[in-house]
């Protein structure tokens, strides 16, 4: 286990870095089996393609015959309106071969881009909080934006593109070979000299690629944990500073980004420039060729027109080099994602519990370091038994290992050491998912989606009928407030219930968890932002829950936990004393001395 978490923070660690780690477009590869269940539509996109590219083609050639033909005989005419008609012809074609495969590309670049976006968020939704310590939300939130917007341009738009200009390059020429020789050797000298600079670019470009994107992603790290954050930041007057850095953010990804446009625009500036230089160079050898009588005006403005799609290939290439080079990188960040091994998995062969497990918890002999901080022990030698439908409490300074109990029961990480059994099973031989059915969470901090009510309330409970809803914001002491809202349960709540104060949150929390009505009920001082009248509800109603069920409960205010009958003290990751109430006080020690600086704060 210890080295799967080594393992996991060099990982992690690594994409953090957001270094460069491939020098090729090796990493699109990552792209191809999310294109293989679409193989009818890029078919169709092909058949399109290599259509309109054959059409394009042929348009010198009825040019040719146009320019070739005098028209002064009624026979010579006819064969003058034959090469106007197939000229008109091969232009509707062009034409509607170009929509479908238009459409074909960009519904496929849409439709890939959508499936990455699912399969990159549903990884990631399976890892453990480990991966989060590591790893900012702002940059994953960036990399399935901006870096899936880079493949859908490649899928959409580029490769289409390359494709048609491979097969338009490809057959203008064997065609300008086929007009003439000589003419088309010095085009093929060209083309080289072209495709020089293409190469010598392409990792330059490719490298300031990759780092544009990590500073884009880097800005929206840092924007997304401010604005997560701003009512901190105006409070403590901080809107300067977090101008400046987010300021500096930008200008380094500006800054990236420009070395990365200039890089394409000499790329392209050059490629453009050589081809069409030699096409001019090519056109001028070509008329000396007319004079002498070796080819016909036609001939040769069929090969200039052949020249010009020659070259304007060439350089809509260098375009979409440089396309597929930040794609690539993109695909690699996203790949990474995708491909991240969660570190808390479910065994090959999971146990089963019971249809409605006793709730009964062990902690036998648990130690357990968090991956970021592996010198401190949060946990050492920590064993705890909790029997079915027993309320314990769990008391201690901030850093005792309290919160980790719970982290480590709702399997968020997995100890280094010792064993957690519940219902008398080992956790680690249980499927995580299969676990957290079975337990209900009231945090501190309570998480309100920006839904309606009802959604917060029935969340992690579908099938929950309105009666039953309505039946657990009355315990929660919730139906109160609720019943006042202009739409009731239908009312929607702004992001993270910023519509409601933090009683309110907090008795929907409540109720949500009494509507899960699991048999291990996690308490983090759940009644800690309601004020003394909603608080004596609220410790009625969790009374009432906890019986027949198993109950770990956070305790920062000990007049909350005084009717306990276990009351389990902390320090340093380790157990110190456990007893009543009246038992540890008299004891004296940690839990003494908490209770009187609590108790004498609010005495008179």
């Amino acid at each position: 286990m210890a080295r799967q978490e080594s393992d996991f923070s060099k990982e992690t660690a690594r994409i953090a870095a957001g270094r460069p780690k491939s020098r090729s477009l090796g990493p699109l590869r990552g792209v191809l089996p999310f294109l293989r269940p679409y193989r009818g539509r890029i078919l169709v996109a092909t058949l399109a393609l290599v259509v309109a590219a054959t059409a394009t083609l042929a348009l010198p050639q009825f040019a040719r015959g146009l320019i070739d033909s005098r028209g002064l005989t009624s026979e010579e005419a006819h064969a003058l309106a034959n090469f106007y008609w197939g000229f008109v012809a091969a232009a509707g074609v062009l034409g509607l071969a170009s929509a479908i495969r238009f459409y074909a590309v960009t519904w496929l670049g849409e439709r890939v881009v959508a499936d990455i976006r699912k399969a990159v968020f549903d990884n990631v939704l399976g890892l453990s909080p480990q991966f989060f310590e590591v790893t900012r939300t702002g940059e994953v939130l960036s990399r399935l934006t901006a870096d899936t917007t880079l493949i859908q341009t490649v899928v959409g738009s580029s490769a289409s593109v390359a494709v048609r200009n491979l097969v338009t390059l490809t057959g203008g020429l064997i065609m300008m070979f086929v007009t003439s020789p000589k003419l088309a050797l010095l085009v093929v000298g060209a083309v080289v000299v072209v495709l020089l600079p293409m190469i010598l670019f392409g990792r330059w470009v490719r490298k300031l690629s990759r780092q544009s994107q990590d500073s884009i992603a880097d800005t929206s790290a840092r924007c997304t944990e401010t604005l997560g954050a701003v009512s901190t930041v105006q409070a403590f007057t901080q809107e300067a500073h977090e101008r400046r850095e987010f300021g500096a953010a930008v200008e380094r990804a500006f800054g990236f980004a420009r070395d990365r446009t200039r890089a394409r625009s000499i790329l392209t500036a050059v490629a453009i420039f050589t081809a069409f230089s030699s096409l001019a160079t090519v056109g001028l050898v070509g008329l000396h060729d007319v004079i002498a009588g070796r080819l016909t005006g036609g001939a040769v403005v069929a090969f200039i027109i052949y020249g010009f799609l020659t070259g304007g290939g060439v350089g809509a290439l260098s375009e979409v080099w440089g396309d597929l080079q930040r794609a690539a990188g993109a695909s690699e960040r996203l790949m990474e994602l995708l491909h991240e091994v969660p570190a808390i998995r479910a065994p090959s062969h999971p146990q089963t519990l019971a249809t409605r497990p006793s709730g009964a918890v062990a902690f036998e002999n648990v130690e357990f370091r968090y991956p970021t901080r592996p010198d401190a022990a949060a946990l050492n030698g920590f064993s705890l038994r909790v029997a079915a439908g027993e309320a314990v409490a769990l008391v201690g300074p901030s850093g005792a290992g309290k919160s980790t109990v719970f982290q480590l029961m709702l399997r968020f990480y997995a100890q280094q050491a010792g064993t957690i059994r519940f219902d008398g099973i080992d956790i680690a031989q249980l499927d995580p998912v299969e676990l957290r059915r079975h337990i209900a969470v009231v945090s501190q901090d309570p998480v309100i989606f920006s839904g309606s009510i009802a959604a917060n309330i029935v969340y992690g409970r579908d099938d929950a009928t309105p009666d039953q809803i309505r039946r657990a914001s009355e315990a929660a002491a919730a139906a109160e407030f609720i019943d006042k809202l202009p739409q009731g349960y239908d009312t929607l709540l702004g992001e993270r219930g910023i519509t409601l104060s933090g009683g309110q949150r907090q008795r929907i929390a409540i109720a949500r968890a009494i509507l899960r009505d699991a048999p291990l009920l996690l308490l983090d001082e759940a009644t800690s932002a309601l004020d003394a009248e909603n608080e004596r509800l609220v410790q009625t109603a969790l009374a009432n829950l906890m019986v027949g069920r198993t109950t770990l409960v956070i305790a920062h205010r000990l007049a909350t936990i005084q009717r306990l009958k276990r009351i389990v003290v902390l320090e340093e990751g380790r157990i110190v004393a456990e007893g009543s109430h009246a038992e540890l006080v008299e004891r004296g020690g940690l839990y003494a001395r908490l209770a009187r600086l609590q108790f004498n704060e609010v005495s008179p």
